[in-house]
């Protein structure tokens, strides 16, 4: 037969059973993104990263977390959102480093380097090794901006898209073609004239003729119908670019839970692996998606992308020595990214030289 408890005993057990329940939380997250939904890394947000934190909170902590979401800009506009995880209007972001030049310029370290790979598996994995192995990338974010970088976001290859076939360089001279951010300067390099745009205006800057072609990837193609307003898509392989982050203000990580704080690292380091994984698979079937929307879809000749690397070979060592004299490491992350990349079997057309 049990023994009896004695009444301290039973009176400390209850006290912890109860410390225990009243430590329980009903947790509210704002998480947003200046994209929308149909943008594959918010898609990942809202279908993987904000259900697998709610669900796994609930399965092994005494906590339960409720999101609030908004994305295609109803919280935040797509060059505001940094700022709107710094000061605490969002909780959780999602948003291209592209949009802050200023802010973050070495953190568009992969755009530096153009002609890189087209793998997005690899270039996320790329881009956390060099994250790892300089800890300043990840710093500026908490020491700046009060937020901790918990994912990095791959999109899938960069191509260009326009509203007329081209074949050579020479074609382009003088054309507006669209781009965010330091992927302008692969246009500029190349005599054409860059336009700075966002994915929401895209459409119907096409439609109105503020530009006639975009750097861009090809789910922004389906997914933003571009294909209906311009019907020219050349793979032209400027490479898979890791240059956007999903990032939490430091202060409301800090006073969650341990455990919860802990399942949402957890989540947000499979997020960013699926990130890459996502944009590789989709890459060839929005391809071929291309082609029976009726779009142009055509390679051009190793020697067009020598050509264009080549107008470009001097830009990286100009981007390292600005960084470098602001007081970054520029020289040491464009070193380790060529490096690390030719470690996992890439070959750049033009071996870019960082001194």
């Amino acid at each position: 037969m049990m023994k009896k408890l004695k009444p301290a005993l039973l009176v400390g057990l209850l006290g912890l059973l109860g410390a225990s329940t009243a430590s329980a939380e009903n947790i509210r997250l704002r998480i947003a993104s200046g994209h929308p939904s149909v943008n594959t890394y918010v898609n990942l947000m809202q279908n993987f990263f904000v259900p697998e934190v709610s669900k796994r909170v609930a399965e092994r902590t005494q906590h339960k977390v409720e999101f609030v979401e908004g994305y295609g800009g109803s919280m935040v506009k797509v060059a505001d959102t940094l700022e709107g995880v710094q000061s605490g209007l969002i909780d959780i972001g999602g948003y291209c480093f592209c949009f802050e030049a200023s802010n973050l310029p070495l953190n568009a370290f992969q755009v530096m380097l153009p002609f890189g790979t087209m793998n997005s598996e690899i270039s996320v994995k790329l881009a956390r090794t060099v994250y790892d192995k300089v800890p300043a990338l990840s710093k500026v974010f908490e020491d700046k901006y009060n937020q901790q970088l918990i994912a990095l976001i791959s999109d899938n290859g960069y191509n260009l898209g326009t509203t007329f076939e081209w074949n050579n360089i020479s074609e382009l001279k003088g054309k507006k073609i669209a781009g965010a951010g330091l992927n302008l300067k692969w246009l500029e390099y190349a005599g054409v004239t860059p336009v700075q745009s966002t994915l929401p205006e895209g459409y119907t800057s096409f439609q109105t003729g503020v530009y006639n072609g975009w750097v861009m990837f090809p789910s922004a193609w389906v997914n933003f119908k571009f294909y209906e307003v311009a019907k020219n898509y050349t793979e032209i392989g400027f490479g898979a670019i890791t240059w956007h982050g999903l990032t939490i203000n430091k202060n409301r990580m800090a006073k969650l839970p341990k455990d919860v704080q802990a399942i949402i690292i957890e989540v947000a380091k499979e997020f960013e692996a699926k990130t890459g994984t996502v944009n590789q698979e989709n890459y060839p079937k929005q391809i071929a998606q291309l082609k029976t929307l009726g779009v142009n879809v055509k390679s051009v000749p190793d020697s067009v992308k020598l050509d264009w690397a080549n107008s470009l070979k001097d830009w990286p060592q100009a981007m390292a020595n600005d960084l470098d004299a602001r007081g970054m490491p520029g020289s040491l992350v464009l070193k380790t990214t060529l490096e690390e990349a030719e470690k996992m079997g890439h070959k750049w057309p033009v071996r870019y030289v960082i001194k």
